[in-house]
């Protein structure tokens, strides 16, 4: 992976780098754009916000009018940014939710500027296309994702069944996982909803070339959406922040425990990020994070990406 090393990068003015975050974007609520972003700036990053969708909350709540910008404009509007005077402070790039499937070959050309300017840029793809109960995106918008923006990208961020999905394969413990997502053929996958070691519990599973990292927490049931959205971008924003692979887990996973545990506690039914926001930048929760699955002998991926 060409990673994340410009946590000492610093732009004119002292400012550090952007992150591109190409996402849905919801009137009301914290997912999508509305949760990533708020999770970078809080982590120090710019911003460049870029809507596949525009929606006046998640459609979990009830039907909901999509604004989807044609692919054309999508296209000039993505090449814009990707050629234009700010592409330079790019330091990474992250997609999420695609409002149709003709966005992720735009998505993929700027990257693919960005990158002959800027080799060492991160590109990392959270294919948001379904959960347990099946897809929930047409399934060319799935496939134009797993075609076009997993094979290019440096980090992938699936829920373990975005990944059975992807790999074509049943998952039933994390063994499996670990397989699948080195099959991807993408360097770094970070894989939500893994299997948990003890009752009560649930993981995210960080699969490199050569180990995986298993971090668990508490399941807390009824969870508010946008939690994958969230983690996608925390642990990516720790990663260009200069955090170690196993570190970055470990912060990423605490902060969405923290977030989920203090939304609870208040009743809402979304994530509220607000008044939380200083968990993002310092959870509380004492997380372990420890290595799992078949090993190679060869661990040095295990710790600062370079």
């Amino acid at each position: 992976m060409s990673g994340p090393t410009h946590n000492s990068d610093m732009r004119s003015g002292g400012q550090p780098g952007s992150v591109a975050v190409i996402s849905s974007h919801v009137a009301r609520g914290a997912v999508g754009n509305r949760a990533a972003v708020f999770a970078i700036e809080t982590l120090g990053h710019p911003v460049i916000a870029v809507p596949t969708v525009l929606l006046p909350w998640h459609p979990g709540h009830g039907p909901a009018t999509r604004i989807v910008q044609e692919d054309k404009l999508f296209a000039g509007f993505m090449a814009d940014l990707a050629h234009g005077p700010f592409a330079g402070e790019i330091d990474a790039v992250l997609s999420g939710y695609l409002g149709d499937a003709g966005q992720a070959e735009a998505i993929a050309a700027s990257v693919a500027a960005l990158r002959a300017a800027r080799p060492d840029l991160v590109y990392a793809c959270d294919p948001v296309i379904g959960d347990e109960s099946g897809l929930y995106v047409p399934e060319t918008t799935a496939r134009a994702i797993a075609g076009t923006l997993v094979p290019k990208a440096d980090l992938a961020t699936p829920n373990r069944f975005e990944l059975a999905w992807l790999s074509g394969r049943l998952l039933d413990d994390n063994d499996a996982l670990i397989d699948a997502a080195r099959a991807l053929g993408t360097p770094v996958v970070l894989v939500t909803s893994a299997f948990a070691t003890r009752p009560g519990m649930t993981g995210n599973l960080l699969v490199l070339p050569q180990t995986a990292h298993l971090a668990e927490h508490a399941a807390i049931d009824r969870a508010p959406n946008g939690t994958g959205d969230l983690t996608a971008a925390l642990f990516l924003a720790h990663l260009v922040n200069g955090c170690t692979y196993p570190d970055a887990l470990r912060r990423a996973t605490a902060s969405v425990h923290d977030v989920l545990t203090r939304t609870r506690a208040r009743g809402a039914d979304e994530l509220t990020l607000a008044a939380d926001a200083a968990l993002l930048s310092e959870p509380v929760s004492d997380i372990p994070v420890r290595q799992v699955g078949r090993q190679s002998e060869d661990t040095t991926t295990g710790g600062r990406a370079t």
